[in-house]
Protein backbone atom coordinates (compact mmCIF):
# COMPACT_ATOMS: atom_id res chain seq x y z
CA UNK A 1 0.00 0.00 0.00
CA UNK A 2 1.32 3.42 -0.90
CA UNK A 3 1.94 5.93 1.86
CA UNK A 4 1.59 9.68 1.44
CA UNK A 5 4.14 11.87 3.23
CA UNK A 6 4.11 15.63 3.74
CA UNK A 7 7.48 17.13 4.71
CA UNK A 8 6.95 20.55 6.28
CA UNK A 9 9.61 23.28 6.48
CA UNK A 10 10.63 24.10 10.06
CA UNK A 11 9.63 27.74 9.66
CA UNK A 12 6.00 26.84 8.80
CA UNK A 13 4.32 25.63 12.01
CA UNK A 14 0.90 26.75 10.78
CA UNK A 15 1.14 24.41 7.77
CA UNK A 16 2.29 21.56 10.03
CA UNK A 17 -0.62 22.15 12.40
CA UNK A 18 -3.14 22.33 9.53
CA UNK A 19 -1.90 19.13 7.85
CA UNK A 20 -1.71 17.12 11.08
CA UNK A 21 -5.29 18.12 11.96
CA UNK A 22 -6.60 17.51 8.45
CA UNK A 23 -5.05 14.04 8.15
CA UNK A 24 -5.31 12.96 11.79
CA UNK A 25 -7.57 10.02 10.93
CA UNK A 26 -5.81 8.96 7.72
CA UNK A 27 -3.84 5.73 8.12
CA UNK A 28 -1.73 6.19 5.01
CA UNK A 29 -0.76 9.86 5.48
CA UNK A 30 2.21 11.00 7.55
CA UNK A 31 3.15 14.62 8.29
CA UNK A 32 6.74 15.23 9.38
CA UNK A 33 9.07 18.18 9.97
CA UNK A 34 12.04 18.72 7.69
CA UNK A 35 14.74 17.25 9.95
CA UNK A 36 17.73 18.77 8.21
CA UNK A 37 19.44 21.41 10.31
CA UNK A 38 21.97 22.77 7.84
CA UNK A 39 22.46 22.66 4.10
CA UNK A 40 24.36 19.46 3.36
CA UNK A 41 26.58 21.17 0.80
CA UNK A 42 28.09 23.34 3.50
CA UNK A 43 28.77 20.46 5.87
CA UNK A 44 32.25 19.03 6.00
CA UNK A 45 33.10 15.38 6.34
CA UNK A 46 33.44 12.27 4.27
CA UNK A 47 31.06 11.31 1.54
CA UNK A 48 29.61 7.90 0.92
CA UNK A 49 31.07 5.86 -1.90
CA UNK A 50 27.74 5.55 -3.69
CA UNK A 51 26.01 8.73 -4.85
CA UNK A 52 23.03 8.14 -7.06
CA UNK A 53 22.11 10.83 -9.52
CA UNK A 54 18.36 10.18 -9.23
CA UNK A 55 18.58 10.50 -5.46
CA UNK A 56 20.10 13.98 -5.75
CA UNK A 57 17.44 15.08 -8.23
CA UNK A 58 14.67 13.99 -5.87
CA UNK A 59 16.29 15.87 -2.97
CA UNK A 60 16.60 18.97 -5.13
CA UNK A 61 12.91 18.77 -6.05
CA UNK A 62 11.94 18.41 -2.38
CA UNK A 63 14.13 21.38 -1.46
CA UNK A 64 12.49 23.50 -4.17
CA UNK A 65 9.00 22.57 -2.93
CA UNK A 66 9.93 23.38 0.68
CA UNK A 67 11.21 26.80 -0.34
CA UNK A 68 8.30 27.59 -2.64
CA UNK A 69 5.35 26.25 -0.62
CA UNK A 70 6.59 25.44 2.88
CA UNK A 71 5.99 21.73 2.36
CA UNK A 72 6.76 18.89 -0.03
CA UNK A 73 4.47 15.95 -0.87
CA UNK A 74 5.75 12.44 -1.57
CA UNK A 75 4.18 9.08 -2.34
CA UNK A 76 6.19 6.22 -0.87
CA UNK A 77 5.52 2.84 -2.47
CA UNK A 78 5.66 -0.38 -0.53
Amino acid sequence: MAREVFIVARNCPEIYRYLTQTFADADNVQVIWDRREVDRRGASGGRSAERRRADRRQRAAIEAELKAHGYAFLTVEG
